[in-house]
Order: C-alpha cells, then sequence, then structure tokens
C-alpha cells in the first residue's frame, strides 16, 4: 500500500474517525484506525465493536493495500505536520512509514485481517432522509436520555419511524423529550428503534445538515450512510416503556412566560438550593410567578417574574436541573408550561413556534417539604 494525500485531507478523515476509537480496551487492535485504498482515494475506518464509522477521503494512490495504524499516535503527527503532502507506506503487513516535508516516521501497525468485520446492513429497503431534519430529532431529545445502568433500555433514544413521519423520545423516569416531524413518504417500512445517544451524536456530528442519509437496518444494528461517510451502531434491545401514558392530557393550569427571563431566574435559585436535589418552589399565580428556595446548610433566596397564568394559584417543587436543561433546547422566546397539581407531570412547550415539527418536554415534580 502507498498513497500521498494532503496534510487537510488526513486530518480531516481522522478527525470522522477518531471518537469511535476506544481510549481504553483489552483488544490492541481496536486502538487502530484501519486504513484501505480505494478507486477514489483511501477510507478510514474505526471501531468500539458498538459503534463503527467510516469515511473516504481523496488520495492519490500508487499501490493498492490495507493496514491498521495507531490511532491515537497518527492523529498526534497529523495534528504537528507541516503544510505539504502526506506520503504514507506500508512495508508487509504492520510496517507503516510516513513522509511530509522533511518529516519521517516509522510506526508499526497490525494485520488488517485483524480489524472487526462491519455488521451486515440491508440498505434495500432504506429510509431516506434530510441529515438537518435527523439533527433537529437528535438534539432536541437524545439529552433526556438516563445515564444509570439499573434500566438500560433508558439509556437509547426511540426512533420511531413511520411512512409519513419520525418521532424521537428520551426519558430517564424524571423528564422526557419529545419530537415528531413530518417527512416525505417512502416505501420503507414503519419500525421503532432504539439508538445510543453516543451512535446519535456521531451522525449529528459526521454529516452536513444539506446532505441526504440512507438508514439501513440489520439484524440488531442500523447503519446511516452518505456518499462518503458511514456509521453503524448496535441497537437496544427491549420494549420501550409506554411514553404516551405519561404525558398528561388533562392540565388546565396554563403558564407563558419568557424563555431567557425565567432561565435566569432558575440559575439565581440553583446558588443556594441543594446539590442533592436541586429542588426550588415555584408558585404560580395570575400574573406572577414566585421563587423560593430554603437549604438548612446554605440559606435561602426568592425571586419573582412577570408571567401570564390562567387556572387556579399553584405551589409546586422542582429539580431546577432538569427545567434548566429542557429550556436550553426550547427554540422560541416564549415557553408553555402546564400543569394540573403539585404532584403531577409538567408539561413544557415552544410558544409560537412555526416550525412543522412538534416537540413537547415533560417534567415531574417534587415533594415540597414543609
Amino acid at each position: 500500500m502507498r498513497f500521498t494525500i494532503s496534510r487537510e485531507k488526513l486530518q480531516e478523515g481522522l478527525a470522522a474517525v477518531a471518537a469511535s476509537i476506544p481510549t481504553k480496551t483489552t483488544l490492541p487492535v481496536l486502538a487502530n484506525i484501519l486504513v484501505e485504498t480505494t478507486e477514489k482515494g483511501i477510507r478510514l475506518s474505526g471501531t468500539d465493536l458498538d459503534i463503527a464509522v467510516t469515511t473516504e477521503v481523496s488520495a492519490d494512490v500508487e499501490a493498492q493495500g490495507a493496514v491498521t495504524i495507531p490511532a491515537k499516535k497518527l492523529s498526534e503527527i497529523a495534528r504537528e505536520l507541516p503544510p505539504s503532502p502526506v506520503k504514507i507506506a506500508a512495508v508487509g503487513e504492520q510496517r507503516i512509514t510516513l513522509e511530509c516535508g522533511r518529516s519521517r516516521f516509522k510506526l508499526l501497525g497490525l494485520p488488517r485481517d485483524e480489524f472487526p468485520s462491519f455488521p451486515s446492513i440491508k440498505f434495500a429497503d432504506s429510509w431516506r432522509i434530510k441529515s438537518g431534519t435527523l439533527q433537529q430529532l437528535i438534539s432536541h431529545t437524545s439529552f433526556a436520555v438516563s445515564s444509570e445502568e439499573s434500566r438500560p433500555i433508558l439509556n437509547g433514544v426511540l426512533w420511531e419511524l413511520r411512512p409519513e413521519s419520525m418521532r424521537m423520545v428520551a426519558t430517564n423516569g424524571h423528564r422526557l423529550a419529545k419530537m415528531s416531524v413530518p417527512i416525505e413518504k417512502t416505501g420503507a417500512p414503519s419500525a421503532d428503534l432504539i439508538i445510543p445517544p453516543k451512535a446519535l451524536e456521531h451522525v449529528r456530528r459526521l454529516f452536513p445538515a444539506e446532505e441526504d442519509l440512507e438508514v439501513g437496518k440489520g439484524d440488531n444494528h442500523i447503519g446511516f450512510r452518505s456518499p462518503f461517510t458511514a456509521v453503524y451502531t448496535r441497537l437496544i434491545e427491549g420494549p420501550y416503556p409506554n411514553y404516551d401514558q405519561v404525558i398528561p392530557k388533562d392540565n388546565d393550569r396554563v403558564a407563558i412566560a419568557d424563555k431567557a427571563a425565567l432561565t435566569s431566574a432558575l440559575k439565581r435559585m440553583s446558588v443556594v438550593a441543594s446539590d442533592q436535589t436541586h429542588r426550588i418552589k415555584m408558585s404560580f399565580n395570575s400574573g406572577l410567578l414566585r421563587f423560593s428556595v430554603q437549604t438548612p446548610d446554605l440559606g435561602e433566596a426568592q425571586d419573582e417574574l412577570p408571567i401570564r397564568f390562567t387556572g387556579d394559584q399553584l405551589d409546586i417543587g422542582f429539580n431546577a436541573s432538569y427545567l434548566l436543561e429542557i429550556l436550553r433546547y426550547m427554540p422560541t422566546d416564549d415557553v408553555k408550561l402546564t400543569f394540573k397539581a403539585p404532584e403531577r407531570a409538567a408539561t413544557i412547550e415552544p410558544e409560537g413556534w412555526k416550525d412543522p415539527a412538534e416537540y413537547l418536554c415533560l417534567v415531574m415534580p417534587l415533594r415540597l417539604v414543609d
């Protein structure tokens, strides 16, 4: 194998694949990037056995071949190279030479045979989706997944694919985010998939918003691909909880608030809130929202915010961190909050949003302690 590539193209390819390389592994080849020559240039691939990323970049190929190269060392070298063409050659199955300007490197790799093969994905009945639409779904929902390992199913994002729409839902049992978007009708079948958020982050990061993606499914894997880049991931298996049951349909108390002002007040109150519960008391009255915090070993705080409120007066407690996280992803200047009772779930939605997407977040209240 022998090829010449621009420093920029090498750095671009390595940056795309580097995040899929595990920092610690008992299998030495997983710390390496697979480099293969293709008709148009070279293909770089990395995997941690759960998620695999592969990308193709242009290069002048003089001799065909494939080898795996230590990812960390190759990335560090590429970052410091002078602005000159980079010549890479494999000597035998394991030795690699790299030349750029006056710099010379020799690295020890591993044979191509040791690198794991990618999962078998059928792209014949694939869904075709605009990357920007998928990015919108991912960024507005994946923050709500659970990080606890006691319920693995909640460590993934539920992706519901239907002929004319798709929806993503994520929850940790205390908060929930749900977004639906209409899509052009395709002949692909309906499906419910549970995807690790780390894989979705690769998808969000690697594919430009205007790119059309093909999404194909294997037995327990899913693949996202564009003409030059592909992401494969293992799916989380099992039934996802019936989230529709917990979304309230009869909340009759409604508050409209300025998102920036509400965020600022919550941040101020959070300073004095408990580090364990982050509990803040919120009292909703006609035209006014009062905040109060009492933490025995820290002190207390109060604040007020003008709002539009309809319904009976309400005192309710929330984890301020959950509210702040949800507000960060609200796409409008004003937000609508709805309530039923102090012990019932509250919803938060964008107010006056003109986008065809539907977006709703839910947060469970905390018990107020007198």
